[in-house]
Order: C-alpha cells, then structure tokens, then sequence
C-alpha cells in the first residue's frame, strides 16, 4: 500500500542514511517499488501522469521524495509544478503538496530571490485555485532542514496534508491524493503559474476561459513529448505547403529539433476543464511550418487541413547554386 510504503520511507531514512549510497536497499525501494505503487493508484482515475521517487542523486538528500508529474507540463522535480510527498525524516513527517520546481527557479534567479518568487507563485496557485484550496491546509510546512532544495520546498508549497508515519488514516489519505490531484490538472488547465494578464495578452482575448482554453491548446502543443512523437509519426513535412527542412534549408540536426510545429486540431471550444482523454498522437495533430501554424488559426475549422492548403498560393522547390 503507498501509505505504509511512505511511513516505511518516513521512519527508516534517518537510519539508512547513514549508510552507503550506492544500491542501498531503501533507495532502490523508494525508486522501484514505490514509484510502482505509486501508478497503481492512478489506474482508475483520469490522468495521464509519471510517477517517479528519490532519494538523491548521487547522495542522500536531505528530504526524500515521491512525485506525480503531468508531462504537459514536467517529468522532472527540477521545473514546473507537481504533486509530491515530501518527507520530513526528522519528525517523521509526511506532507503532500502541489508544489513547484526549484531547481529551475535557483537558476533564474538565484536562491534568495527564487524563494521569494516561488512563494508568491504559491500564492497565485491558491488565488487560481480557491475551491481545491479550500480541501486543504496552505500553512507553511517544516522540512527541518537548512539545504538549499528543502529550503525551495517549503517555499514551493502551495497547499496540502501534512501525515505522521504510524498515525494515518486511510481513508482521509487516499481522498486526499484523489482530490489534489484533480486540483494538479485544474491548475494546468487553467495556465499553470502564468500570469492572468500574460495569457490575455499571448491569446487575444479577454474572455478569461477562452484563454485558458487557448493556453491548453500550445501547452499540449509545445510539450516535448507529444511534439517528438507525432513528428516521429507523420514526418518532418509542412503537411501543408510541403516545406522539408532537410530540402529547403539544408538541415541536419536531429529530427526532434526540426523547425517545424506540431498542431492540435481539437477546436479551442471543444477543450474542456477536467477533459480525462486531452489528445491522441498522432491522430489529432498536424506537423505544419511556422507560417501554416499561424495561419491555420485564422480558419473557424482548426483541423481542416484541406481548407489551409487551399490558401497557400506557393510550392517550394530546393534551390540549387552553381
């Protein structure tokens, strides 16, 4: 059961730290078996997300982990937003959290400041979340620790649930980790951390939920593996003014990389909140060049392809130099 696996992780880290790193017996545990325990329970709920645990990497961490990540979004603790336990091993401590990346954050902006943005960012998920934050505690939690990532943690969190290892009720657990990960994909549906004035500007609207929508929309498209993948599936072609890369600009890079787009045909109002089936690759994209990209959003039927190809008056041709 993931709770017992997460007391078991809370109450013996201390002891096992003091051991050797390398194929410890615990670490395996928390990356392996944990992680596994941990998907389980996303069977029969409608998300698409990675699950992944940690220890450290390379050493022990001052707080181990177990993180659900939407790959819209991220597949790594380092950047972006997810849903994790973070374990206080001192006090024995569980917390759930909707929390942030820090790593990426430190960089930016280096420690002190980061922590002041990811703070206010905290905030601006409760303010976009007001229903799912209402479920939950959103006082600050206590990692017991001075290290930089911890440090980052408890700036990150949003909201949550705060267990002692021993003392858990089942019941409230397991509701818990249903409801705040409904409160995750709300959150992504809704913009993620992006300010509410950047998305009215980026989409051009003012309709709050027209924007989301659009937002959604370029999130899935831009998502580094669904673009991967339906590139991979329906080849590096404009599939509508037949621009190739490889032809036309002499590229050589890795197919991933090619300056092409993928499309979501889905029709911005069909998008809807809470959605349990987003997209299917690559049946519901388009590979297209920049130009069809922005033009195929001027046409009402975002998926009719013959509709754009109609429109381009051109055809590209390699260009040879004696």
């Amino acid at each position: 059961m993931l709770h017992s696996g997460l007391e078991k992780l809370a109450k013996s880290f201390v002891y096992e730290r003091a051991k050797p790193f390398a194929n410890n017996e615990l670490g395996n545990f928390v990356r392996r078996d944990l992680a596994i325990e941990a998907r389980k329970h996303l069977i029969f709920l409608p998300f698409e997300l990675k699950t992944k645990g940690s220890v450290g990497a390379g050493n022990w961490a001052a707080v181990p982990w177990l993180g659900f990540f939407d790959p819209l979004v991220t597949t790594t603790a380092t950047k972006g937003f997810y849903v994790v336990y973070l374990v206080n091993p001192q006090t024995e401590e569980i917390f759930l959290s909707l929390n942030q990346g820090t790593t990426a954050v430190y960089r930016e902006f280096g420690e002190r400041k980061g922590r002041d943005i990811l703070q206010r960012r905290a905030g601006d998920i409760r303010d976009r979340l007001p229903e799912f934050t209402a479920n939950f505690d959103s006082d600050p939690i206590d990692l017991n620790s001075l290290e930089s990532l911890p440090l980052g943690y408890q700036a990150g969190h949003a909201f949550g649930r705060k267990y002692e290892a021993g003392k858990i009720n089942e019941k409230l657990f397991y509701a818990d980790l249903e409801r705040i990960l409904y409160s995750y994909e709300a959150l992504v549906d809704r913009g993620g951390t992006t300010p509410t004035d950047t998305m009215f500007e980026e989409s051009g609207t003012q309709d709050i939920v027209e924007t989301r929508k659009y937002f959604l929309s370029r999130r899935i498209e831009r998502a580094r593996n669904v673009r991967a993948a339906v590139i991979a599936q329906r080849s590096p072609i404009c599939e509508a003014c037949g621009l190739d890369p490889v032809k036309h600009y002499g590229f050589s890079g890795p197919q991933h990389n090619t300056p092409l787009e993928v499309h979501h045909m889905k029709p911005i109002h069909e998008l809807a909140e809470g959605d349990s089936r987003r997209y299917r690759v690559p049946d519901d994209f388009l590979v297209l060049c920049p130009n069809c990209h922005k033009l195929i959003h001027t046409i009402e039927d975002t998926s009719n392809l013959k509709q754009l190809k109609s429109k381009v008056k051109f055809k590209y041709e390699p260009k040879y130099i004696d």
